[in-house]
């Protein structure tokens, strides 16, 4: 189904309430800024990864290993985006609640949503000096994992500039914020796989291609 903004509008429907440190699977794209093009290209329908493009894909496996309640799931680096399915598996002898209000989650939207028929959700980092939500202590909730990723990718591009040529960006790598897709049943975690892996096939009618 293809984006409608008539349908799909562009304002948050995270949860009120919702703890996203909790249990539970996270459809994520992640854009590069400017939708610039650095991270490899489609040829004859396959995505063929440039050095840059492999060092993302090498970061988001490294989760698992960050983060013991993070478990990596389908993903698929293409050139100037990037999306992937995370799963929380549950507290690591924690005991999580549910957060009361959605109070550091600001939104402010960006970017292109991935076209699933479904509308997406953007989320962003709480704004530094507010006060945790609550179960922030406890599990590793979303924002801080991509936070994360972000932060590892970006420092490691930035070496790959300046010692390997890689092509510069301008300011940030990455868009400040994410889409967002709370994954509900076994059907949705099915469509959403096999649309992150028929992206490169997708690509030429993909909203996010520039070219």
């Amino acid at each position: 189904m293809p984006y409608n903004p008539n349908i799909h509008h562009r304002k948050s429907i995270r949860l009120k309430g919702y703890d996203y440190s909790q249990a539970g699977l996270y459809f994520i794209t992640i854009c590069v800024q400017g939708r610039l093009c650095l991270l490899g290209d489609v040829v004859n329908n396959e995505m063929v990864l440039n050095n840059a493009g492999e060092m993302v894909k090498k970061w988001y496996y490294e989760l698992d290993n960050k983060f013991p309640d993070i478990k990596c799931h389908e993903m698929v680096v293409m050139p100037n985006h990037f999306h992937c399915i995370i799963e929380n598996v549950g507290p690591v002898g924690a005991d999580l609640r549910v957060c009361p209000n959605n109070n550091g989650h600001r939104i402010a939207p960006t970017g292109e949503p991935p076209i699933l028929g479904e509308p997406p959700i953007l989320g962003e980092p709480p704004i530094l000096g507010e006060p945790p939500i609550l179960g922030e202590h406890t599990g590793s909730p979303l924002h801080r994992v991509i936070q994360w990723f972000k932060t590892m990718t970006t420092n490691e591009y930035i070496r790959g500039v300046k010692k390997l040529g890689w092509q510069p960006f301008n300011g940030k790598l990455w868009q400040r914020n994410y889409w967002e897709h709370i994954i509900r049943d076994e059907q949705s975690y099915q469509r959403i796989s096999q649309y992150i892996i028929n992206n490169p096939k997708n690509w030429n009618i993909n909203k996010l291609n520039r070219k």
